[in-house]
């Protein structure tokens, strides 16, 4: 029997999966490097259980062996031993947090998910700073909500640039997204701006989301305030042991709820409800919140080490060249390169990838707003972040 109609698999599909799944031309040149057995440096690792570090292996696989984990205690929030333990990670250098103000995630980018769904209907919007990570774009897609960049502007320093965010508004928005430090400029937000982001979600009933993966890398040492101790406007401060504790594969975020006490409460209730639909967290990892925040004491140092070991060098690299200059960077894992403009970014980084074998992320896959810029990792093992800069820059000043 035939069907009355031409059969066409994409009609099975919902639109906001509609995504072009091709491979691009810098994904196909890694592909093929990797088919040929050639030997990258790879200069964007993010990964730090795959750069060298030494892990308490030990203790962290201990902490999976409490015999609690055999039985089924489902919290919406998740465990209460678990939430004291992420208070207690902002209460030795932030202040106080309220365990009942957090909501445990398996990684930031659920949270996002659920403040999406908590505040916006189909095609409402949310604002984002660009440039920045590019998992936003998928992660609203999947909730039918509109993103509308709002530029980070260069001069001698990052900084929001709030006339433009004032023209993005309109009665549709329901969030400003501030990345404390961002990813990649690892710039942090300063308290002027802080300050006006709190007058711009007043005026317009506006919330606050704040990514702060990075808050405890900032390069000179100094702790850096947190959006979780914000009460001027209802404010959402996302973190997890994926950066804190460079333990990306424990799967362990949240989600801290603060400002005026009668719209947190209201916001609480239904986050609770959409926890209660999902009731993602695993007992396992909860009950060994404790020890894997712990880690944050040992891996921190080593990373920051590694950071500023890296960008030490790339500096004296730069030194010996014109061509090439690094943006300011205050925190976080990453450094700007400057570059020549000659092609696009996306060019310029395969034909370094096939020429040198050296893998570096062109700028508009942070979504920068013109060619002419390269973002390295700090984290990579030094002797081949010092081999593989020292080739670019080369390559770059013929």
């Amino acid at each position: 029997m035939s069907l009355p109609f031409a059969y066409d698999g994409s009609v099975m599909f919902s639109r906001r999966t509609d995504w072009k799944l091709t491979p691009n031309r810098f994904t196909q040149a890694q592909q093929e490097l990797r088919a040929a057995g050639r030997e990258v440096l790879d200069l964007t690792i993010s990964n730090p259980t795959r750069a060298e570090f030494h892990y308490d292996a030990k203790t962290i696989l201990q902490a999976f062996s409490n015999p609690e984990a055999m039985d089924y205690d489902p919290q919406p929030k998740g465990l209460r031993s678990a939430r004291q333990a992420v208070a207690g990670y902002y209460r030795e250098q932030r202040g106080d947090v309220d365990p009942e103000s957090i909501v445990l995630t398996t990684s930031t980018s659920e949270g996002y998910s659920y403040l999406f769904r908590l505040l916006c209907n189909v095609e409402d919007e949310v604002l984002v700073p660009k440039p920045s990570y590019p998992l936003f774009e998928f992660l609203a897609d999947l909730q039918d909500v509109k993103l509308v960049p709002y530029p980070l502007l260069y001069d001698h320093g990052w900084q929001i640039d709030f006339p433009s965010l004032y023209k993005a508004v309109n009665h549709r928005t329901r969030a400003v997204v501030v990345v404390h430090p961002n990813n990649p400029t690892g710039s942090f937000v300063a308290d002027e701006e802080r300050n006006a982001l709190n007058r711009f979600c007043r005026e317009y009933k506006l919330s606050l989301i704040a990514d702060e993966v990075f808050l405890d890398y900032a390069h000179d040492g100094a702790a850096r305030a947190t959006f979780a101790a914000n009460r001027e406007v209802l404010t959402f401060t996302l973190s997890g042991v994926s950066k804190i504790s460079g333990l990306p594969q424990m799967k362990l975020a949240w989600i801290v709820t603060n400002g005026p006490a009668e719209v947190v409460s209201a916001a609480l209730a239904r986050m609770e409800v959409i926890a209660d639909t999902y009731l993602s967290m695993n007992a396992p990892i909860q009950l060994a919140a404790p020890a894997l925040l712990d880690q944050r004491h040992s891996i921190q140092p080593l990373l920051l080490d590694r950071v500023r070991a890296n960008l030490s060098e790339l500096d004296r690299a730069l030194v010996k060249q014109k061509t090439c200059r690094r943006l300011d960077v205050e925190g976080g894992w990453y450094a700007v390169l400057r570059v020549p403009v000659t092609q696009s970014d996306e060019d310029l980084a395969v034909e370094i990838l096939s020429r040198l074998s050296v893998l570096v992320h062109p700028g508009h896959f942070y979504d920068f707003p013109g060619d002419g810029h390269l973002i390295v990792s700090l984290i990579t093992p030094p002797e081949d972040f010092r081999r593989g800069i020292a080739q670019v820059l080369e390559f770059l000043n013929q």
